[in-house]
């Protein structure tokens, strides 16, 4: 039980987040109404991305300090699983930007183009991890290569956009956030909860993809990884 509360912890608070998601109480604003709602599921969804890219991000530069084929499955399998969010993330955000825009899509705003630039560059690294046949030099390139693709991915999603001269996403190109206007303390107890518990998700799905891939390491390698 003691290797399961975080598990169970994660599915009480998505399932929680999502019945509340949808018949919670929410503000009644102009343009927004109950779009809104989307809150609870675009942005959590994208937190869980952005932590799983950091946690690939990190062991990638442990894998290139000790070579250790243990931090080159955990950094890949992280990377998997944050476009694994990052999917539904782009999703729920254009579904919400079709009610409140006008469209799906925006081509001209910086957080999109941030996006778009974002998931190119991630999807290089899976190119690369699929067409180098070699264990440890697709290992080497990827880590290599998956530390310029955070710093990237960070500059172009978080950065670029917020200091943008516009922007049509709330708290970037001078727009205030959501947080400051637009939420209250009923959605931050929906909220908040969301978050926690879609980063859990996605530490748990990190956590099978590792464990399978230690045990195809062991049958192909015939050693165990710690």
């Amino acid at each position: 039980m003691k290797h399961w509360w975080w598990k169970i912890l994660a599915v009480l608070l998505v399932l929680y987040s999502i019945a509340m998601g949808f018949l919670g109480p929410v503000p009644r604003l102009d343009i927004l109404n109950e779009t809104i709602r989307n809150l609870y599921f675009h942005v959590p969804l994208w937190f869980a991305m952005l932590v799983q890219m950091g946690i690939s991000w990190v062991f990638a530069l442990m894998y290139l300090n000790k070579y250790d084929p243990k931090y080159d499955i955990v950094s890949s399998g992280a990377a998997y699983v944050g476009g694994m969010f990052a999917l539904p993330g782009v999703i729920t955000g254009s579904i919400w930007a079709n009610y409140t825009w006008g469209k799906p899509w925006v081509a001209d705003d910086p957080k999109l183009q941030g996006v778009m630039a974002s998931m190119i560059v991630y999807c290089v690294y899976y190119l690369l991890r699929a067409l180098i046949p070699d264990a440890q030099k697709k290992a080497r390139i990827s880590a290599v290569y998956n530390i310029f693709a955070f710093v990237m991915t960070f500059v172009f999603i978080m950065v670029y956009p917020r200091v943008a001269p516009s922007s049509l996403h709330p708290g970037n190109g001078g727009n205030p956030a959501f947080g400051k206007y637009d939420m209250d303390n009923n959605m931050r107890l929906v909220f908040y909860p969301a978050c926690i518990g879609w980063i859990l998700m996605s530490a748990w799905l990190l956590n099978v993809i590792t464990r399978i891939r230690k045990l195809e390491y062991k049958k192909e390698h015939h050693e165990e990884i710690a």
